[in-house]
C-alpha cells in the first residue's frame, strides 16, 4: 500500500466552529460571494457601488438564479476553513442547476478564476467584467459550467451530481468530493439511485464524497419533497441508504456558521477515521458514510418581499427576486440597499481587492478548489499500458475466411483482463449487471466485482477489493465513467444496446460538455467516453421487442462531429483495433456496437488494423469486379449486416457468376459524413461506391442515418438502404432480419431490383428467393429455429446453393 494511500485526512489543531477570526472570516467570504452574486445578475456598472445606483447600470434582461446561490456559497466559505486546517484535497459539485453566479464568485475571490482568465482581474475592473459577462451574450453560462475552474460538473439537467462524485473518487484516495445536492435535483431519477454508490466505495483505496443535501424549500414553483420531510424522517431515509446524516438548520447568519463549522468539523473527522482504519487495520463491513442535511431559507438574506409578495424563503425567490426596476424606482433603491446589506466597504477596498480576510480563507495554489488539477483531469491522465494486440487476436487460415464462428466480445474481455492488470489504478469497467452475458467475464480472472456487503455463500466473484462495477443502473454506470473519465482516468460502459438508450440524456449533456471544452483553451482534453453497445437489435432470441433498438446510434449523431465517433466493427479482430484506438484517444463520445454471440471472423488483425485505419474500404476477397467497374455495389455497416450482405453476395456470384460486385464495409460509421472530420474526400467515396452504379447498402441501425450521413455525397438516389425497421418479436436471429427486410434474402432481390440491366437467369433466381422467404416462415413455426442453412451459411464464394423446396440441389 503506498504511502499516499496510507495517510488519513489530517486533525485540524482547532475546530473551525471555536475559532471566532476563522468564523469571521469565513462570514466575510458568505457575504462577499453573496455580493458578488447579485452584481451578476443586476449590474453592468458600479461594481462598489461607490456612486448612487443608476437605471443604467442595471442590465437590460435580467437573468439568472438567486434562489440556491446563498447555501452554495456558505458550503464554499466552510470547505475553505477546512481545506486549510487540514491541507485537503477537495472538489466542489454543485447539483442546484442554475448555481453558476455562486461559484464564479467563489473561483474569483480565490484567484483561480483570473488566473485562467487574466482580463478578469481580482480587482474593480475585473468585478465589473464578472457581472458584465454572466448570462449575457459573448459571455458565460447561467450553470456551473464548463469554463468555470474546478467544475467537472454542467449543473443543467439535474440528477447526475452523486453518480459523478463517485466516479471522480474511485480510485483517487486523497480526494473527496463534495455534491451539494438541490432538493429539486434529488426528485429525479438518477439521483435518487445515487445514494447507493456507497456501497462500491471501498475506503482502501477510494476517496470519499461528501453529500451535502441542501433544502430550500422549493423548486422554480412548488415544494421540494424531501423539504417537507422531518428530521426523523429522513434520518431514517439516508440511514437506510447507509448514511448518518448530520442537520444543520437556521436562518441566523452567526448560528447557521457556528452550527454548519461543527457540522463539518465532525463529518470530515468520520472520514479521517473510516479511510485510517480501512488502511492501517482493514475493513470487513460497509462503512456508514456521514452527510449534511443543510436547511436554509431559499434566496436566504435577499428582499423579505418586493410589493405585497413575501420572497425570501418562498419560490419567488428561485431565480431573479426583483424585476421592472425601470418601472418601479422604489426596487431600484430596494436593490441597492439589498447589496449595501452585505457592506461591500469592509470586504474590497477602494480597488475592489478582496480584503485581507478574505484572502487569508484562500487556500493556497491547487488546494483551492477552482484549481484542483481533479477538477481538470486531461493533466493528470496518463497513457494506457496495452499489451500485444496478438495476444487476443483471432488466427485463422485463408482458406477459412468467413468460415469460423467466434464471440469477438468475449476477446475484448480478454483483452480488458489485461488492462486491468496492467493499469490497476486508471482503467475500469461499469456494466448493469451484463458482464458474462456479453461474454467480457475474461475481466473477473484478474479482479472480482466490487460491493461492500453483506455476502452470501452463493455469492461468485464479488468482494470488496473487486474493481469492476456491476450495478443495475445505466444511470450510475454512465455517470460513474464520466466522473472517473472526467478525473483523467479511462474506461468502457457496456450495455445492452437497447437500454444504451436509457442515459440519452446523459450522453448528450456530456458531448456538450466536450463540445464546450475544445473551447476552452485552458481545459486540457480528458479521456473518451467509451460505450459497448451489444446484445444487440438483431439477436435478442428470448427478450424480444423490448430488447430490440439501435437509438443510441441517432442520439449520438445529433451532437458535434467533432466529438462523436461511432464504429461497428464486423468481427473479432476489427473489435480490438476499435476498442485499442478509443482507449488511447480523448475528447470524444466512441460507440463500439457489436453483437456477443459467435460470429464468422473475416479479417487478420493486420488487415483489421489497415482496414480500421481507412475506416471503409472494398473487401476485394468477397468481391469478383477485378478492380473494375462494377455492376453494383454491395455496403455494409454492422456485424450482421455484414453477414447478411456476405451471404447475399454468395447467392448472387453462385446464381449469376457473370454478375460484377462489390462489397465496401464500414467500420467507422462518421467516414461517410463529408462534414466530420473523419468523413473522406468525394474523391474517395466515388473511388469506393462509384459515380452512378446503383449501391444497396444494409445497415446495423435505423435506414434514416445513411441517408443523413450520405447527403452531399454524388448521386445519392443511387443508395438504397436497409436496415432497422422497428419490427421485432422473440423470434429466431434470420426472422429478425427477415422482418426488418435486411436479409441476405432481401439484399439479393434489391441487387437484381436496381440492376442497370436483366441478367440471364435472374428471373428464376427471384423465384427461388421468394419461395425461400415462404419456407423460412413455414419452417421456424414447425421448428422455432432457422433452418439448417441459414444458421450454420458460412462464406463459399459463390458455391453456395439455396435450400428451396425439395430440399438443397
Amino acid at each position: 500500500m503506498s504511502e499516499a494511500i496510507k495517510q488519513p485526512v489530517t486533525e485540524p489543531v482547532l475546530p473551525v466552529e471555536k475559532d471566532e477570526e476563522m468564523l469571521a472570516r469565513i462570514d466575510a467570504w458568505w457575504r462577499a460571494a453573496n455580493y458578488l452574486a447579485i452584481g451578476q445578475i443586476y449590474l453592468t456598472d458600479n461594481p462598489l457601488l461607490q456612486t448612487p445606483l443608476a437605471i443604467e447600470q442595471i442590465k437590460p434582461r435580467l437573468l439568472g438564479h438567486w434562489g440556491t446561490v446563498p447555501g452554495l456559497n456558505l458550503i464554499y466559505a466552510h470547505l475553505n476553513a477546512q481545506i486549510q486546517r487540514r491541507d485537503l484535497d477537495m472538489i466542489y459539485l454543485a447539483g442546484p442547476g442554475h448555481g453558476g453566479p455562486a461559484l464564479l464568485a467563489n473561483v474569483w475571490l480565490e484567484g483561480s478564476y483570473s488566473e485562467r482568465y487574466p482580463h478578469v482581474p481580482r480587482d474593480a475592473k475585473g468585478m465589473k467584467q464578472l457581472f458584465r459577462q454572466f448570462s449575457t451574450p459573448g459571455g458565460v453560462p447561467s450553470h456551473v459550467s464548463v469554463p468555470t475552474p474546478g467544475s467537472i460538473h454542467e449543473g443543467g439537467e439535474l440528477g447526475y451530481v452523486l453518480t459523478h462524485a463517485f466516479g471522480a473518487v474511485f480510485d483517487n484516495p486523497t480526494l473527496i468530493a463534495t455534491a451539494v445536492v438541490g432538493d429539486g435535483e434529488a426528485e429525479t431519477g438518477p439521483l435518487e439511485g445515487s445514494w447507493k454508490g456507497v456501497n462500491y466505495l471501498n475506503p482502501t483505496r477510494d476517496g470519499a464524497v461528501l453529500p451535502i443535501l441542501h433544502l430550500n424549500g422549493y423548486k422554480i414553483g412548488s415544494a421540494t419533497v424531501l423539504a417537507r420531510k422531518s428530521d426523523e424522517e429522513l434520518n431514517h431515509y439516508f440511514r437506510g441508504h447507509g448514511y448518518a446524516p448530520r442537520f444543520v438548520e437556521g436562518d441566523d447568519p452567526a448560528a447557521v456558521h457556528r452550527e454548519f463549522a461543527a457540522a463539518l468539523t465532525d463529518v470530515l473527522d468520520e472520514i479521517a477515521t473510516i479511510q485510517r482504519q480501512a488502511r492501517e487495520i482493514g475493513i470487513e463491513k460497509r462503512p456508514i458514510w456521514p452527510m449534511i442535511v443543510l436547511r436554509t431559507p431559499k434566496g436566504w438574506t435577499g428582499p423579505k418581499s418586493v410589493g405585497d409578495m413575501p420572497v425570501e424563503g418562498t419560490f419567488r425567490a428561485h431565480q431573479v427576486p426583483m424585476s421592472g426596476l425601470s418601472e418601479h424606482p422604489e426596487r431600484l433603491a430596494k436593490l441597492e440597499t439589498w447589496m449595501k446589506s452585505y457592506a461591500p466597504e469592509s470586504l474590497f477596498d477602494t480597488d475592489g481587492v478582496p480584503c485581507e480576510r478574505i484572502q487569508q480563507l484562500a487556500p493556497r495554489a491547487e488546494r483551492r478548489m477552482g484549481a484542483n488539477p481533479h477538477a481538470n483531469g486531461g493533466e493528470l491522465t496518463k497513457p494506457l499500458i496495452h499489451r500485444d494486440l496478438h495476444d487476443y487476436a483471432v488466427v485463422f487460415e485463408e482458406s477459412q475466411r468467413g468460415r469460423e464462428f467466434h464471440p469477438s466480445t468475449e476477446r475484448l474481455g480478454q483483452y480488458m483482463r489485461d488492462l486491468y492488470a496492467d493499469n490497476p489504478h486508471d482503467f475500469r469497467l461499469f456494466c448493469p449487471d451484463e458482464i458474462k452475458s456479453n461474454k467480457l467475464d475474461a475481466v473477473l480472472e484478474v479482479t472480482d466485482r466490487c460491493f461492500m456487503g453483506p455476502f452470501d455463500e452463493n455469492d461468485e466473484k464479488l468482494s470488496m477489493d473487486g474493481r469492476m462495477l456491476e450495478v443495475l443502473s445505466e444511470h450510475n454506470c454512465n455517470g460513474w465513467l464520466e466522473g472517473y473519465a472526467l478525473t483523467g482516468r479511462h474506461g468502457l460502459f457496456a450495455s445492452y444496446e437497447a437500454f444504451t438508450s436509457i442515459i440519452d440524456s446523459m450522453a448528450i449533456q456530456h458531448a456538450k460538455w466536450l463540445e464546450h471544452a475544445r473551447d476552452v483553451a485552458w481545459r486540457a482534453s480528458v479521456p473518451s467516453m467509451n460505450y459497448l453497445l451489444t446484445s444487440t437489435c438483431w439477436r435478442n432470441d428470448h427478450n424480444g421487442f423490448s430488447h430490440q433498438g439501435p437509438g443510441f446510434i441517432d442520439t449520438l449523431l445529433s451532437k458535434q462531429p467533432a466529438v462523436v465517433r461511432i464504429y461497428l466493427p464486423p468481427d473479432a479482430n476489427t473489435l480490438l483495433c476499435v476498442a485499442h484506438h478509443c482507449f488511447d484517444s480523448v475528447g470524444y463520445l466512441n460507440a463500439i456496437v457489436i453483437d456477443k454471440h459467435p460470429q464468422l471472423q473475416y479479417t487478420t488483425l493486420e488487415e483489421a488494423r489497415d482496414h480500421c485505419r481507412r475506416g471503409l474500404d472494398i473487401w476485394d476477397w468477397a468481391s469478383n469486379d477485378q478492380g473494375g467497374e462494377p455492376d453494383i455495389v454491395m455496403a455494409c455497416a454492422g456485424d450482421i449486416a455484414t453477414q447478411e450482405t456476405l451471404a447475399a453476395v454468395d447467392i448472387l456470384r453462385t446464381y449469376l457468376p457473370s454478375l460484377s460486385v462489390r462489397v465496401v464495409n464500414v467500420v467507422d460509421l462518421m467516414t461517410l459524413q463529408v462534414d466530420h472530420p473523419h468523413g473522406i474526400d468525394q474523391a474517395r467515396f466515388v473511388e469506393l461506391f462509384t459515380a452512378s452504379r446503383p449501391v444497396v447498402f444494409a445497415f446495423h441501425g435505423f435506414r434514416g442515418v445513411v441517408h443523413q450521413l450520405i447527403h452531399g455525397r454524388p448521386d445519392t438516389n443511387r443508395f438504397h438502404v436497409r436496415g432497422y425497421r422497428e419490427e421485432g418479436t422473440t423470434t429466431t436471429p434470420f426472422d429478425m432480419t427477415v422482418r426488418n427486410q435486411m436479409s441476405r434474402i432481401h439484399l439479393a432481390l434489391d441487387a437484381l431490383r436496381y440492376l442497370p440491366r436483366q441478367l440471364e437467369g435472374a428471373t428464376r433466381l427471384i423465384d427461388d428467393l421468394q419461395a425461400l422467404l415462404e419456407k423460412h416462415h413455414r419452417y421456424i413455426r414447425e421448428h422455432f429455429d432457422d433452418m439448417p442453412a441459414i444458421a450454420n451459411w458460412t462464406w463459399t464464394g459463390g458455391l453456395i446453393r439455396l435450400p428451396v423446396d425439395g430440399g438443397e440441389p
